[in-house]
């Protein structure tokens, strides 16, 4: 099977795109447009995008074609041998998982474009791109050329993970760990620092090799899509990521460089982590439609512990950025009610329908997040049951070897069966309350944080609406809108609801202004008196009067070293955080 890609007026962001397969012997062949990506688990309907479409034999003879779905056709093929699909593809949205066409480059990920035939999903196959002599492409499968360049795969699932950037203008570098090149490939206006670069991903590549002991890679790709405006994304691949962020006078200082370390952090663990290691469900991926699982606070949840603490534990952040980090979580956490209505599991399950969106209030939990939270408890968990002999490391190992390199998917039992092997100690109690029910996660939390030293710090939210009123708030320019409630506050049983709009109050106007603090400032003003708040929701304007209750809704939440600890606090921190494996 064979893929010949160009195009004609890139500002256009159309696509020519012809799919070629040979040896046809049915009377009718369908034909399928991937209906989602992996590394986003919910529908991506990508064939939207498709404009011009239509089958012909290998004279050019038109063939008769119907669409039987949203992204799958019927073609009759009865005394043909060879099949051409001609289409097109917009492509104007750019981010780490889209496609990409303009007068600069051409960014592809295959898995949003390209068609297949699903019993031939296997079979080699190969893509030619026609592209200006001058362009590089990086790309983390084999290719070759210039001007025309091949790209060959050993199947489809290959090619659907093999995104690429063709480019003048590519900035690149590379470095060595354990004998497997790494290479940085940057598009978009930035000056990269490559000492810096390499110093600190050579630290936390070198130390996810030595901890994973083996890799599933002969060689990784860096690719990044440096934009002007703000920007935080990235998608992973076995053999490459892609990573956008941005502005890019910003890359290379500051929050945006941790940023940077830590998605990429983030993305190399997912080489291993749902790449490699995958749930059941997906093993292997069936792209025509949702791969439910239950497990993703495995595949997202602990690559997010590992793609921060990793960093950490190899030296690249010190206590202070990986703390940061971990706080984040923390506050999304006990900000979000919705952990008291469905369990990371089942969040998990529910990516499907609307995972990556906020949805209604107070349904439902962050992956990411709790998977993180649970992690570190789980990590907890071995390390004090095993008298430090074992950790979550053993896991991931475990899972590699026994699974992944065995082209099996795991179950949520086999998970729970690892974790309890390590641990020689039963995980029900908390498998059941926390991974798959809606307990309360500080109680376990503080006793996770306990064995390495640490405690759970709460103090008032320094906003006055939040922690006396139970709102929180987005204050733009003229505008002063209620993007949470906390439910049971004396805002919630005032009526106050997601989204109203907050006009006034005590009859004073609320206009924020380009600093956005207005209402904050005023709230803070009135204090502890009796509250007259003038909203406007959907359908009316209305007053609602409000008697605060300072310190009892939305807090500030942290971890941190305990003043004292005990000797064996220290040496279980010492051995959480050493470099050591």
């Amino acid at each position: 099977m064979k893929y010949i890609v160009s195009y004609k007026q890139p500002h256009n962001h159309f696509i020519d795109l012809e799919f070629i397969a040979d040896k046809i012997s049915s009377d009718e062949t369908l034909i399928q447009l991937p209906a989602w990506r992996p590394g986003r688990y919910e529908l991506g309907n990508f064939a939207k995008n498709v404009q011009k479409w239509a089958a012909f034999d290998e004279k050019g003879n038109t063939l008769k074609s119907q669409k039987l779905t949203k992204d799958s056709w019927k073609v009759q093929t009865k005394g043909i041998t060879e099949l051409h699909i001609k289409y097109n593809y917009y492509a104007a949205e750019i981010n780490a998982g889209s496609t990409f066409l303009d007068e600069t480059q051409l960014y592809m990920n295959p898995v949003n474009c390209c068609a297949y035939i699903p019993e031939r999903i296997a079979e080699k196959c190969e893509m030619e791109l026609q592209l200006p002599a001058e362009y590089n492409v990086a790309c983390g499968a084999k290719h070759s050329g210039n001007g025309n360049v091949k790209i060959e795969c050993a199947g489809f699932h290959e090619l659907a993970d093999s995104p690429f950037i063709a480019s003048a203008s590519l900035q690149h570098n590379k470095f060595v760990c354990d004998g497997i090149e790494f290479n940085f490939w940057f598009q978009g206006e930035c000056r990269p620092d490559w000492g810096k670069l390499n110093a600190d991903f050579i630290k936390f590549c070198d130390h996810q090799l030595a901890m994973m002991k083996k890799a599933p890679f002969e060689a990784y790709h860096f690719l990044f899509q440096v934009l002007p405006q703000r920007i935080y994304h990235g998608v992973e691949h076995t053999t490459s990521t892609v990573i956008a962020l941005g502005p890019g006078y910003n890359l290379m200082k500051g929050d945006l460089y941790e940023d940077l370390l830590g998605v990429s952090c983030h993305e190399l663990f997912h080489a291993w982590n749902i790449k490699t290691i995958r749930p059941v469900e997906m093993q292997p991926y069936d792209y025509t439609k949702e791969n439910y699982s239950k497990l993703g606070y495995v595949c997202e949840g602990v690559t997010t512990y590992y793609g921060d603490y990793l960093l950490y534990r190899c030296g690249v952040f010190n206590e202070e950025q990986y703390f940061g980090t971990f706080n984040e979580r923390l506050q999304k956490h006990f900000d979000n009610a919705g952990r008291f209505n469905m369990s990371v599991a089942d969040s998990s399950f529910d990516t499907w329908l609307d995972g990556y969106a906020p949805g209604i209030p107070n349904r439902k939990t962050n992956i990411y997040d709790e998977g993180n939270l649970l992690a570190f408890v789980t990590d907890m968990f071995i390390r004090k049951n095993s008298a430090n002999k074992h950790s979550l490391d053993d896991v991931m190992r475990h899972l590699y070897e026994e699974f992944a390199l065995k082209q099996k998917g795991y179950s949520d039992k086999d998970y729970k069966g690892i974790i309890e092997h390590y641990a020689n100690t039963s995980f029900d109690e908390i498998f059941s309350g926390y991974f798959n029910g809606t307990r309360d996660y500080e109680p376990l939390l503080k006793e996770a944080m306990d064995y390495i030293g640490c405690e759970l710090v709460k103090t008032n939210s320094s906003k006055f609406q939040e922690h006396a009123l139970g709102i929180k708030v987005h204050e733009v320019a003229g505008l002063c809108k209620v993007v949470a409630v906390y439910p049971g506050s004396v805002a919630d049983l005032a009526g106050i609801s997601l989204n109203d709009d907050l006009l006034a109050i005590n009859n004073i106007q609320v206009r924020p202004d380009n600093t956005g603090t207005n209402f904050t400032e005023w709230c803070s003003y009135f204090g502890n008196h009796h509250l007259q708040l003038t909203i406007a929701d959907n359908a009316r304007v209305k007053k609602l009067e409000i008697d605060p209750q300072p310190g009892h809704y939305y807090k500030l939440v942290k971890i941190q070293r305990q003043k004292e600890m005990t000797a064996g606090q220290k040496m279980n921190y010492e051995l959480w955080s050493s470099t050591k494996l």
